[in-house]
């Protein structure tokens, strides 16, 4: 039985990654920050894992709650966003807040994962944006959270070489109809979801490493 872990899995994108794997008769691990997600993720039948992505001491508990594991996929889906432009300047609890969940957080789960996903010759996908596009980048909207999904990517692509048997990408949902996305954006979870999955599936060890879209299309860094 194939297995996925799932950071950040307790709403939208992650949930629907958990419910999706599990219906593939998948074994899933998924984490949440309260009392509240794990509950959630529970009810699910999932094996959930309590870590807060921005705390560095919560994160560092990875390596010994997976003890021993092989990972097929992990993902880590955990992400924060702040609407602020690029002429708003930002206080230092948003740039804490976003930077330690979308850029700390990978940065320390990385290293502890990429291991057990390396065991098991698979796939690690950091969830992206395409707003973290620099060559794309038309707009100063957002402006914090573009800057810490372009660090993200860089996360991503120099972690790769540290691990050669497993393929690291940055990977960008599409629009979906999230909190985060609204209920104007162009795709369900469950079509964002089972679109992905399909990339992931059939990625190549010459994808590692990249910026990809979805549906596997190149994204411009």
């Amino acid at each position: 039985m194939p297995t996925a872990l799932i950071i950040g899995a307790s709403r939208g994108i992650g949930r629907e990654l958990v419910r999706q794997y599990l219906a593939d008769g998948w074994r899933v691990m998924a984490t949440a920050r309260d009392e509240a997600g794990l509950a959630q993720l529970q009810s699910l039948g999932v094996q959930a894992l309590r870590v807060d992505v921005a705390n560095p001491a919560s994160v560092t508990s990875l390596a010994w709650l997976l003890d021993g594991e092989k990972l097929d996929v992990a993902l880590y889906v955990a992400g924060v966003m702040d609407r602020a432009s690029a002429s708003t300047p930002p206080t230092q609890d948003a740039f804490d807040r976003v930077m330690h969940t979308n850029v700390m957080g990978a940065m320390m789960a990385i290293p502890q994962i990429a291991p057990m996903v390396e065991e098991a010759g698979g796939v690690l996908a950091c969830i992206s944006s395409v707003m973290g596009s620099l060559q794309g980048t038309r707009s100063s909207d957002a402006a914090l959270y573009r800057i810490s999904k372009a660090a993200l990517n860089m996360v991503v692509r120099t972690a790769q070489p540290e691990y050669p048997r497993a393929r690291l990408v940055a990977m960008h949902p599409g629009w979906v109809q999230t909190e985060m996305g609204g209920a104007n954006a162009t795709l369900t979870p469950e079509d964002a979801v089972t679109r992905m999955r399909q990339t992931l599936a059939h990625l190549t060890h010459e994808q590692g490493g990249q910026f990809l879209s979805y549906d596997g299309s190149t994204i411009a860094w």
